[in-house]
C-alpha cells in the first residue's frame, strides 16, 4: 500500500499542472478582460464543461490518494490502483460527460504527454487486478460498504444504525411503494423524525442534533440505499432549515426550526416554473403587498411532496419593475395538509399530479397560485428582495445531500448486481465469474469509493467553515454519472430480467436518472464550475 501511495503522491502534481494549464486555455478562449464573456463562455460551452470533468477528476483523484493514507488492505489498495488508472486513463483519452459526449484535452487546445510514473500507474488497471478485486467484493456481499471509508468509529456507529434500520424498515416494502406508485407511508417518516432525521444539522438550541454534516452524508447515503424517496425526505427538511437559518429573522428561526426538526411540521422548496427550469431569476409568480400580509399568483412546477406538507419554503417575484434575480423574495408560506381526496384544501392554492418514471414515494406536482394569502411575518429575513441571495446560500449543502443520495442509489445498484450474479449461473457457472460481468461489479466499486470520497470532502470543507461551492458542486456532477452508470450496469447484469417490472433493479434504474436532473442538471452544474474557475 506505501508503494502505491508514494506513485500517486508522484503524480499527483503533474495532473495538478494539467488542469491549471487548461484553466488558462479557457481563460484565453472566453475572457478577454478580466472577467469571461457570457456569449464566448456560451460558444465554447463544450471546452468549458471539459475543465469542468477534469477539474472534477484531479480532486477526486486527490481525495482518493487522501483516503488512501487513511486505509489498508488488499480490497483499499486494488481501489487505489484501479481508480487511479482508469481516471488518469480518461484524462488522457476522454472523460464521458454523458453516454455519448466526451471531455477532451484537445477541447482546450491543450495536450498531455503522461510521464513514466502516471503510465505505470495506467498500466495498473489490469484485467487481473479487476478479477481480484471483483472476487473480494464477492467474499465480502454484506459488507454496507467495500473497502473502508476512511471515516472515525464514530461516523461509522452512525451508518451501521441506519444501515440496519433501513434494511429492516426500507429495503421490504420500497419495491412495492414504486410499483404502486405509493406515498412512503407515514409511520416511516414518523420514526424518521425520532431517529433525528429532520433535525440533523440543525443546532441543539433550536430543536436540532446540532450534528456535522458529515453526519448528514452518511445518513443520506444509508437511507438511499434503501430507498432515495426515503432518503430525500431529508432533503426537504436539510434545505428549510438551511434557508431560515441562513436568512431567517431571529423570531424566525426560533418559531420554525425546533418544528421542523421535531417532524411536526413537513416542508417542500417551491422554486421551479414550468417555462423557467434552471433559469430561477426570471421567475413570474408574483407576491403583492396586500395590508400586512402578501398574496401570490402565478404557477410552480415540479414540486416534490407538495401535498402532505406544513409549508413551503415559496420564491416569489415581489418587484414587479425587475426581470432578474434581484426583485426576488423568499416566503415561509403556510398551508394544510392534503390527502388523496383533497390534496390541496387551503384556499388560493390548486395542485394535480405529475406522473414519473422513478422517484415516486413522495410524489411530483404542478401547482397553481391565486390570490394564495401568505403572513406578512413570514418573509424570510423580514426584507423583501433577498430570495435569490437566500437561496443561494443553500445550494452547498443541498449538493453535498444529493451526492450523497448518488452514493447510495449506486451502491444499491451494486448489491443488486452483485446478488444476481451470483446466483444466477449460465454455461456451468455463476455470471461473477465471467470477467465482464467482473469488470462491471470491479469499476462500480471503484466509482463509489471516489464518489464517496469527494462527497466526504465537500462535507468536510463545509463543517471547518469554508466555501465548498465548488467542492459540492464537482460531488454532485460526478456523484449523479456514477449513479446511472451503476444502475445502468447492474441492470446490464441481471439481462432480460432486468428490464421486468418485478426485479429492483428497473426501480433503481429510473430513481437513479433523476440525479442528473434535479438539483442543477449536470450541464448547468458543469457551467456554475466553469465560472468558479474562472472567477
Amino acid at each position: 500500500m506505501k508503494d502505491m501511495q508514494h506513485r500517486t503522491e508522484t503524480v499527483l502534481p503533474e495532473i495538478e499542472d494539467l488542469q491549471k494549464r487548461a484553466t488558462e486555455a479557457l481563460r484565453g478562449m472566453v475572457a478577454p478582460g478580466d472577467k469571461p464573456d457570457a456569449e464566448l463562455l456560451e460558444q465554447h460551452q463544450h471546452a468549458a464543461h471539459a475543465l469542468s470533468w477534469l477539474t472534477t477528476y484531479v480532486e477526486a483523484l486527490k481525495q482518493l490518494a487522501a483516503w488512501g493514507e487513511r486505509v489498508e488492505g488488499e480490497m483499499e489498495e486494488l481501489i487505489l490502483q484501479i481508480g487511479f488508472g482508469e481516471y488518469l486513463a480518461q484524462i488522457a483519452g476522454g472523460i464521458p460527460m454523458s453516454q455519448n459526449e466526451f471531455a477532451r484535452l484537445s477541447d482546450l487546445g491543450i495536450d498531455w504527454q503522461p510521464s513514466d510514473a502516471a503510465r505505470a500507474l495506467m498500466a495498473g488497471n489490469a484485467p487481473e487486478t479487476r478479477a481480484r478485486l471483483a472476487a473480494l467484493i464477492a467474499e465480502n456481499r454484506g459488507s454496507a460498504t467495500f473497502g473502508a471509508t476512511g471515516l472515525d468509529e464514530d461516523l461509522e456507529m452512525i451508518r451501521d444504525q441506519f444501515r440496519r434500520w433501513s434494511d429492516d424498515k426500507v429495503v421490504p416494502h420500497a419495491h412495492e411503494w414504486h410499483l404502486k406508485d405509493e406515498f412512503i407511508p407515514m409511520a416511516i417518516i414518523e420514526e424518521l423524525a425520532e431517529l433525528g432525521v429532520f433535525g440533523l444539522t440543525i443546532p441543539e438550541n433550536l430543536g436540532g442534533l446540532g450534528m456535522s454534516k458529515a453526519a448528514m452524508v452518511v445518513v443520506s447515503e444509508e437511507l438511499s440505499r434503501g430507498y432515495i424517496g426515503v432518503g430525500s425526505l431529508g432533503t426537504r427538511s436539510e434545505i428549510a432549515a438551511e434557508l431560515i437559518l441562513g436568512g431567517g429573522t431571529d423570531a424566525q428561526k426560533e418559531h420554525w426550526l425546533p418544528r421542523l426538526a421535531s417532524g411536526e411540521i413537513l416542508p417542500t422548496a417551491v422554486f421551479t416554473e414550468p417555462n423557467t427550469g434552471s433559469d430561477l431569476g426570471s421567475l413570474r409568480t408574483r407576491a403583492v403587498k396586500d395590508d400586512e400580509n402578501w398574496k401570490v399568483t402565478g404557477n410552480k412546477t415540479w414540486i416534490t411532496h407538495a401535498a402532505r406538507t406544513h409549508i413551503m419554503t415559496l420564491l416569489a417575484r415581489t418587484d414587479p419593475e425587475t426581470t432578474d434575480y434581484r426583485g426576488l423574495s423568499m416566503f415561509i408560506a403556510e398551508k394544510t395538509p392534503g390527502d388523496d381526496g383533497d390534496p390541496f384544501p387551503t384556499p388560493g392554492m390548486t395542485g394535480g399530479e405529475i406522473e414519473v418514471l422513478g422517484y415516486r414515494g413522495m410524489k411530483e406536482y404542478e401547482l397553481g397560485f391565486d390570490g394564495f394569502e401568505i403572513k406578512g411575518e413570514n418573509l424570510l429575513g423580514g426584507t423583501p428582495g433577498q430570495g435569490f441571495k437566500q437561496l443561494m446560500q443553500t445550494f452547498e449543502s443541498a449538493r453535498i445531500q444529493t451526492a450523497a443520495r448518488a452514493i447510495g442509489v449506486a451502491q444499491n445498484a451494486l448489491e443488486l448486481g452483485l446478488q444476481y450474479a451470483l446466483d444466477r449461473k449460465q454455461f456451468g457457472k455463476s455470471l461473477v465469474h465471467f470477467p465482464r460481468v467482473a469488470d462491471k461489479l470491479a469499476m462500480m466499486a471503484v466509482e463509489i469509493m471516489i464518489a464517496r470520497q469527494l462527497t466526504y470532502f465537500s462535507a468536510w470543507e463545509k463543517d471547518h467553515g469554508h466555501r465548498c461551492d465548488l467542492e459540492a458542486g464537482m460531488a454532485k456532477l460526478l456523484g449523479a454519472r456514477v449513479a446511472w452508470a451503476a444502475a445502468d450496469n447492474a441492470l446490464q447484469i441481471h439481462g432480460g430480467n432486468g428490464f421486468a417490472l418485478e426485479y429492483q433493479i428497473s426501480r433503481v434504474l429510473c430513481d437513479a436518472r433523476i440525479l442528473n436532473i434535479f438539483e442543477g442538471a449536470a450541464e448547468i452544474q458543469a457551467q456554475v464550475i466553469a465560472r468558479r474557475l474562472l472567477g
